[in-house]
């Protein structure tokens, strides 16, 4: 093979990387293609820069043109492997990447570090619809599994909002929660073993394939959501449910956002339990039609979108219709349609123009103090003179706030305002103290580990940082995220 090579520019993205040189990567770049035959590789270029970060600030504020990172395209195990064995013995630290949808800062890297990209990784193994369970490797998309499993009857239930594109390493890497998680968990609920590439280059099966197992440390809990940082998913097993016989739609909405969240409650008390309860404030909703054309801050300040499945549909909407009208909703079952699109409407209906300045977060609380977060909120915007608004999984608490400005005329797109900053740093504050935490899905990534000591205490970041060390000592993995 050939290596397409370019002058050194700016690096693409934030990182913290180790100490390598473009010498060192790119005596690795010629030793894994003298050593790996067949493995596909590209050398750092402008034509890799989408492969230097993920969605979140750092991809929008990537410089056009900049040189992005080598990238290997390993198809097997045994390939990944061998680029982690040799990237270690020359000193170049490895970023292992699924689909980039991430929102973290997670999967970041520099012109002078190796992208294990996981699109080649790309087959189901095995379904076996009497144990429930598939074996995938990690650049399955998360829908693709499902359309697969549809002729057995079975689904893959953590559902991230990216769930079309996002892949199962990716979810796998960063814990992913989603919309139905309220009912069937995140993804560590869903995930039964792993097989994974370790910083030495070693390949080790944390789990089993049996729903029980109690034998040693849990192994496998501790890699679903380490950001890629311990070591490299290259199959899952994971666990599969039945589909549900019915599904449908509910929506109720309220007068403002004070009255909606505090009808949550009354979902939990009914004897319901949705697969999905997601809330979205006015802003959210007024955001929503600015962006989408929809016309939903005319049925109500507030909105309950809730997902029913399984059997007894018809008493489950009778019961949760009586709950939320009860509690001042103006409750209406969708048809299939009109359900079709308010779902894709929460997953891809909001949206900023250049503009504004914006931070998002993913926050999480104990649901019973979800209302006390939307009136933090409000507060917030009057005090640091900003927009906020937040959609949530309220089923269990994990809320997405968005806080925005207008940016004044001459003013630097790429400089946000630092009230931004500050409010949200408040706004986690807030939340931890009500018991949550600063990431109920995205992970800390490199955007948010500077935040990590106002949840951790000292001996619990040391405690991370010795499993860190004693997995990969020589910080190979994905050097910059999480802890």
């Amino acid at each position: 093979m050939s290596l397409r090579t370019t002058d050194p520019a700016p690096a693409v993205g934030v990182a913290d990387p180790r100490d390598t040189t473009r010498d060192a990567l790119d005596s690795l770049l010629a030793h894994l293609a003298t050593t790996t035959p067949g493995l596909e590789l590209s050398a750092p270029s402008p034509a890799t820069a989408a492969y230097g970060h993920d969605r979140s600030s750092i991809g929008r504020n990537a410089v056009d043109g900049a040189t992005g990172p080598a990238v290997a395209f390993p198809a097997s195990a045994v390939e990944v492997q061998a680029i982690v064995r040799a990237a270690a013995a020359h000193g170049v630290a490895v970023v292992a990447r699924g689909a980039g949808s991430g929102l973290s800062g997670g999967a970041v890297a520099t012109a002078e570090q190796l992208v294990v990209s996981t699109d080649r990784l790309n087959r189901i193994v095995e379904v076996s619809p009497l144990d429930e369970l598939a074996v995938v490797e990690p650049g399955v998309v998360n829908a693709d599994l499902n359309v697969a499993l549809e002729p057995a009857g079975l689904f893959y239930a953590p559902d991230p909002a990216s769930w079309d594109i996002s892949t199962i390493g990716g979810n796998i890497a960063t814990n992913a929660g989603g919309l139905r998680c309220a009912k069937y968990g995140v993804t560590r609920e869903s995930v039964l073993a792993l097989d994974v590439v370790l910083a030495d280059g070693s390949l080790v099966t944390l789990g089993r394939h049996s729903l029980k197992g109690v034998a040693g440390y849990d192994l496998r809990s501790l890699f679903v959501g380490s950001q890629g940082t311990l070591g490299i998913v290259v199959r899952a097993t994971v666990r599969l449910r039945p589909i549900p016989v019915a599904r449908r739609t509910l929506t109720a909405f309220f007068d403002d956002t004070a009255t909606g969240a505090a009808a949550l409650a009354a979902i939990t008390r009914s004897p319901v339990r949705p697969s999905v309860v997601e809330f979205f404030d006015t802003g959210s909703l007024e955001n929503i039609d600015r962006h989408s054309g929809t016309e939903l801050r005319s049925r109500g300040g507030s909105l309950v979108l809730v997902e029913l499945d399984g059997y007894g549909i018809d008493e489950q909407i009778a019961d949760l219709d009586r709950a939320l009208t009860d509690a001042g909703g103006r409750v209406r079952v969708e048809s299939d349609a009109d359900a079709a699109r308010l779902w894709e409407l929460r997953r891809s209906g909001r949206g900023f123009d250049g503009a504004r300045w914006f931070t998002g977060g993913d926050i999480a609380v104990p649901k019973s103090r979800i209302p006390e977060v939307y009136a933090f909120l409000d507060e917030l915007a009057t005090r640091h003179g900003i927009e906020a608004s937040a959609v949530s999984h309220a089923g269990d608490g994990n809320l997405h706030p968005v806080l925005s400005l207008e940016i004044p005329e001459g003013a630097d797109p790429a400089v946000p305002d630092p009230a931004l900053a500050a409010a949200n740093d408040e706004l986690v504050r807030f939340a931890i103290g009500l018991g949550g935490t600063i990431t109920g899905e995205h992970g800390l990534g490199s955007l948010k580990r500077h935040l990590a000591p106002l949840e951790f205490s000292e001996r619990a970041i040391d405690a991370q940082r010795a499993i860190k060390h004693a997995l990969d000592p020589d910080g190979v993995l994905n050097p910059g995220s999480a802890l």
